[in-house]
């Protein structure tokens, strides 16, 4: 069944919509709460929870893309998991990974729509493993070693190329007006 027809039981409030989006993305959704979590249970109720917050969101919310739309989800229901589970203590994977882009993306603030575009742009215009990397690291969590896996390249290749699209990212904003 493709993305259309799911939606569209979204908006029929057809519980068939939960079953179908389960079959095509629970995997993905899966994978992206343990890259974050590290806990099948945690991961597995965040799963369940985005399923629920996608049914109370579709409608009126019509995504463009659903597996964007519950990757979103899933992630901000991860991270807020592991905040909870982690208040006094902090996730060292995940930590290293966002004190990466701290030198090269601004804190967000009234132009965060504007830097989202951005960075969709900046992204469009790399390589197709550097465009993999990068949202592998950043956006789904994935440790080095398992993007290495994924990918076939080295640890050490992988570090450097992602550490290298980090600082394009930098220029390139910096280019547009924003200070870094």
């Amino acid at each position: 069944m493709n993305d259309q027809e799911i939606i569209s039981l979204y908006f029929d409030r057809n519980e068939q919509a939960i079953k179908e989006t389960d079959t095509k993305y629970g995997k993905t959704c899966m994978q992206v709460s343990m890259n974050i979590l590290h806990s099948r249970p945690d991961a597995e109720e965040c799963v369940n929870d985005t399923y629920l917050k996608t049914w109370n969101s579709i409608p009126p919310t019509k995504p463009h893309s659903l597996c964007a739309f519950l990757c979103r989800i899933i992630r901000n229901l991860s991270l807020n998991r592991l905040q909870e589970l982690t208040a006094a203590k902090r996730s060292r994977e995940l930590t290293v990974s966002f004190e990466e882009l701290e030198d090269c993306i601004p804190l967000p603030d009234e132009q965060s729509p504007e830097l989202a575009a951005l960075l969709e742009s900046f992204l469009r215009e790399q390589s197709e493993t550097d465009r993999v990397l990068f949202v592998g690291r950043y956006w789904f969590a994935c440790s080095v070693e398992e993007l290495a896996k994924r990918t076939g390249l080295t640890s050490k290749a992988i570090h450097m190329r992602v550490f290298r699209t980090r600082e394009r990212l930098r220029a390139y904003l910096e280019g547009r007006g924003y200070r870094v």
